[in-house]
Order: C-alpha cells, then sequence, then structure tokens
C-alpha cells in the first residue's frame, strides 16, 4: 500500500479559540515566561514597574521579590527557579509597544543583567547587555547587547560574541531542541523590524520570512514547547509560522497563519508549558483630550474629549488639526468640532502635524508599516498628503515651520546613535544641517525665528541654538520630552519624566523654570506613550489614558 498520498497532504493550519481573561487590572503588561503554573510578566501600574506573577488559570496578582524594584524582566529559567533581570527605565510601555508590543523594558542602552531565584535572595551577575533566555536545558544563557547576541554559561563563566547582525538585537529565544536562536532585529522608534536565526556555533545567519510581505515588522518570537510551531507578533496581531519539525515530507508551506483577530491588539505570545493553550496580552488603546485649568488645577475635557494626540492649532486660533488616536489618521476641524476633514488614510500613520503660517498647509511626518519615518505635506482643502523630499534617504521627523513659512526644521530617529538637525528650504528644496545639532533631534522653531530648541536622546536635556550667536546652549538641569513654545515665545513648556512627573516650563529671558501641573497621577497615552501639547492660551494639553491591558488565555490546535 502506498502511504506518500497520506504523508504529502497539507496540515490544517493552527487556530485559537476561547479568548480567557486571566488578569483584569487594565495596566499594561509585558508577559515574559512560566514555570508551568505561573506567568511572569512586567507590569506598569501607577507606582511604576514591577515584576508580577499570576496563576496561568488567573486569580490574585502577586509581585516578585527582586533586589531593587526599579528591574525589569527578560526571562524565566526552564525550571521556572531563577529569573534573569535588568534595572529598568521606570515607565510604563510606549504606546507604540502597545500597538507594535515590543519588548522595550530598559531597551535604549546595556546595562548589568542579573539572575535571581523567585523566592527571592542575592542575585548573581551575568553579564551586560539588554533582553536575555535561557538555553532549554538551563545551561546557557544569551543575551542581546546593541547589535550583538552573546553567549555565557549560566553561572556567567565562558562569555563569548556570538554574532552581529544588521541592527539592534533584542527578544532573542532558543529553539526547544537548544540547537538555534530565533531574535528580532530593528530598532525600538520605528516601524521596522524583522525576525533572524543563527545557530548555536554563530553559523548561518539568516532573516526568517524574507519574502512573506514587504514590509516587515514581525518581531518577538517563541517556539512552542514541541517545536513544531514559532508564535510572533506582526501588525497587531498574533501569527504562527511552522517550525522546523513540522516539515517532515515537506507537508508544511513555511507561509506564517493569522492566529488572533478583532478589536484588539495582540503581543508577547507565550505557549504553555502543555502546549495546549497560548497566553497573549491584549491591549484595547484609548485616550482622553484634556486641557489644564490651572484656577482649579485639574484636566477637564477639550474638544469634547476625543482620542487624539499631536493637536495643532492655525496661526489665527480658529482651526485645529490632530491626529486620532490610535489609528493615526490626520484630521482637521473648527474649534466647536464642526467641519471635520480627514486628511490621511491607513496604512499611513500620521504625527505632529505643524499648520504654515498663512493656514493653508501642513506638514507632518509618517510612515507605513516597516517604512522610515518621512516628511508629507498637505493641504486643508483636503488633497492627498504628499512627500515632501522623496529624494532624501534619511529618517525624517519633527517638522516645525520657520515663522516666515520659507523653511522647515525638521530631526532624524531618537534611537539614531548620532542624529542630526537639518532645515529644508521650501523654495529651492535644498537641505541644510543645522551647525553643531549632532546628537540633537526633536527641533521646534521659536514664534519669532530667533531659536531653535532640540533634545539630545540620551541626556534629555533642553539645548537651544541662537541663530544671532550661531551656539547651543543648554538651558535646563532636568530631562525634558516634547518641548512647546508658548505663543508669545518667552517659555517653552516640555514634559518632565521620573519620579516627580510634571509640565514644566522654563522662561527664555533668564532660565527660570516653573513647575506647571504634576502629573504624579495622571495617566497618560499617545503614540509613543505620553504627548503634550499647548492650547492657543498655553494651557497644557495632554492625552488621559483610558485604554486597558489583560493577558489572555487562548485555546492552542495546533495539528
Amino acid at each position: 500500500m502506498n502511504y506518500w498520498p497520506f504523508y504529502l497532504r497539507p496540515l490544517p493550519p493552527p487556530k485559537v479559540s476561547g479568548y480567557i481573561p486571566v488578569t483584569h487590572s487594565g495596566t499594561q503588561k509585558d508577559l515574559v515566561g512560566t514555570d508551568g503554573a505561573r506567568l511572569y510578566f512586567n507590569e506598569y501600574g501607577p507606582a511604576g514597574l514591577a515584576i508580577t506573577q499570576v496563576s496561568v488559570t488567573g486569580g490574585e496578582v502577586a509581585r516578585v521579590p527582586v533586589p531593587t524594584p526599579s528591574m525589569g524582566l527578560f526571562a524565566v529559567s526552564p525550571d521556572g527557579a531563577a529569573l534573569l533581570v535588568a534595572p529598568a527605565f521606570n515607565k510604563r510601555l510606549p504606546m507604540l509597544s502597545v500597538r507594535r508590543a515590543r519588548v522595550v523594558v530598559g531597551a535604549n542602552e546595556a546595562g548589568p543583567l542579573w539572575a535571581v531565584s523567585v523566592l527571592g535572595g542575592p542575585a548573581r551577575r551575568m553579564g551586560e547587555g539588554r533582553a536575555a533566555a535561557w538555553s532549554p536545558d538551563g545551561q546557557m544563557i544569551v543575551y542581546a547587547s546593541g547589535h550583538d547576541l552573546f553567549l555565557t554559561k549560566s553561572d556567567g563563566t565562558e562569555l563569548h560574541k556570538l554574532v552581529s547582525a544588521p541592527g539592534r538585537t533584542f527578544a532573542p529565544a532558543w529553539s526547544p531542541d537548544g540547537t538555534a536562536i530565533r531574535f528580532s532585529v530593528g530598532d525600538y522608534s520605528i516601524t521596522q523590524s524583522s525576525l533572524w536565526q543563527v545557530s548555536i556555533n554563530g553559523t548561518n545567519l539568516q532573516p526568517l520570512f524574507p519574502a512573506w510581505h514587504a514590509r516587515q515588522d514581525e518581531c518577538c518570537g517563541k517556539w512552542t514547547p514541541d517545536g513544531k510551531y514559532f508564535v510572533f507578533q506582526s501588525r497587531g496581531n498574533i501569527w504562527a509560522a511552522v517550525g522546523e519539525s513540522a516539515n517532515l515530507f515537506g507537508r508544511a508551506n513555511g507561509q506564517p497563519v493569522q492566529l488572533t483577530s478583532g478589536p484588539m491588539t495582540f503581543s508577547s505570545p507565550l505557549a504553555s508549558k502543555d502546549g495546549r493553550k497560548l497566553f497573549v496580552v491584549g491591549a484595547l488603546a484609548r485616550g482622553t483630550l484634556t486641557r489644564y485649568e490651572a484656577k482649579s488645577a485639574e484636566f477637564v475635557p477639550f474638544l469634547s474629549g476625543i482620542s487624539a494626540d499631536s493637536v495643532s492649532f492655525s496661526k489665527d486660533g480658529q482651526r485645529v488639526a490632530y491626529v486620532s488616536f490610535p489609528e493615526g489618521t490626520l484630521w482637521t476641524s473648527n474649534l466647536d468640532s464642526s467641519q471635520q476633514l480627514q486628511l490621511s488614510y491607513p496604512p499611513l500613520y500620521a504625527q505632529q502635524p505643524c499648520w504654515s503660517p498663512n493656514s493653508k498647509d501642513i506638514v507632518f511626518f509618517g510612515f507605513s508599516p516597516g517604512q522610515k519615518a518621512r516628511l508629507y505635506t498637505v493641504s486643508i482643502d483636503g488633497e492627498t498628503p504628499r512627500e515632501m523630499i522623496p529624494e532624501d534617504l534619511q529618517e525624517q521627523y519633527d517638522p516645525s515651520w520657520s515663522p516666515d513659512g520659507t523653511r522647515i526644521v525638521f530631526g532624524g530617529a531618537f534611537s539614531n546613535p548620532n542624529p542630526t538637525i537639518r532645515i529644508f528650504d521650501v523654495k529651492t528644496h535644498q537641505i541644510s544641517t543645522l551647525a553643531g545639532s549632532e546628537g540633537l533631534f526633536s527641533p521646534r522653531w521659536s514664534p519669532d525665528g530667533r531659536y531653535i530648541v532640540a533634545v539630545p536622546p540620551k541626556r534629555g536635556i533642553l539645548t537651544l541654538f541662537d541663530f544671532a550667536s550661531k551656539r547651543w546652549e543648554e538651558i535646563t538641569t532636568l530631562t525634558a520630552a516634547f518641548p512647546n513654545w508658548s505663543k508669545t515665545g518667552d517659555y517653552i513648556y516640555f514634559l518632565h519624566e521620573g519620579d516627580q512627573p510634571s509640565v514644566t516650563r522654563v522662561r527664555i529671558r533668564d532660565r527660570k523654570l516653573e513647575r506647571v501641573a504634576d502629573l504624579k497621577d495622571f495617566p497618560q497615552a499617545g503614540y509613543i506613550g505620553y504627548w503634550l501639547g499647548l492650547a492657543p492660551n498655553d494651557s497644557p494639553l495632554l492625552l488621559r489614558d483610558m485604554g486597558t491591558q489583560e493577558i489572555y488565555a487562548l485555546d492552542w490546535e495546533a495539528p
């Protein structure tokens, strides 16, 4: 009897069902690992980051004791007895990770990795990196640092570099047989990332699914325990690809299968130890636009409390442009919300619209999945947005008009190791680099045209360029984000993060700092997790986080 036709039949695709919530806190989460009975995850609550655990069947969530509270979790040992942790930024996940669900705990810089017992006790130093994973037998650890992957024994000895990748490495995962490591390559500030694989001897470095689709934005995958499938996240959903062990007799075509769908975005896929469940983080992102009232010291709904960030006003203050959150579409309307007009459409995601001085055009930066950020301009009459500088191959962020409307200043990505501030001449289409701007991004032109304020990504200190003196000067000692010029140009308002988050302003005349609004108990939202704007009367505008995230258990049917 010939059995070959049977073996050559294609397997039915895997699927999931029964979305059962495991947690009920609503806070942002990053699911990391399991010991079979419990799930371990990073949780970003009102008090900041905490390493947390919960039963796989749900119930009470409990903190995991670690040497210091400001640590993030990267991996759980195969026997569930130890955790890999590292110092992390004590802030919630950027909303970028809610949409695309990147692993971003302490993602920007390498730092010390520690192994700690789940029962507490002294920590053991393991290396210097970001993102890590134990081998299936618990004898080795792989961790990411910049563009490199490193291997070390679980006792911290015999450290050596495994491979260098064409981009920042993160979210490594071992194959169940211990012969290969898959990991993500990309950057934490853009929508472009891809999955790669390398053998544990450092050979056979290659991308996964290179022909799957042109706009690669997949990341953060893990194998199922039997090695038959590799589950990962892409475009807000969870996907499964057939693993090598399931390719017997060519019964699989290797194309990923979409597992999740619906109004939520899904991230952090993790199979249960017995392979019967798939755990994911499901998120519904939403916000309420608010304005700070100084008299009452309260934030009140603004523009009817729409879910939008990147709010900008025409020079006469009669029209407003905003970006819907989390959809990323650009709109304009009157201040009473009448005469609404949509100016951009998916898959283009718009950010930071800026009105031209004559109020006839809007410049913004935007991107589609898997593509670099570009500058666009659009007429307020509703024409199709057009790319402003298509011949420029560098990334383009944060546009701001000169007061006379002849030039546009813009920056690069904050993750770029050496960004610069550049100026585009609207008439001649020439691009020039602002002298001394190496290492700066997020520029804003002052209303009188004399200054440009920018921020160094690593230090976050407001830095001012004076066209009169042709010099840069640091004007604050506080870290700052989202600088906004006041209407008269006398002040720069900015967000200060850290232990005492606030809206703060600095007076240009004498560099005096003034705390405007306390944000300790204000849950912020926005494309990168927070945002600041100013109303025409200089009242701070913030997007209040009304979204929710939970861990869900899904029934996993995988032939």
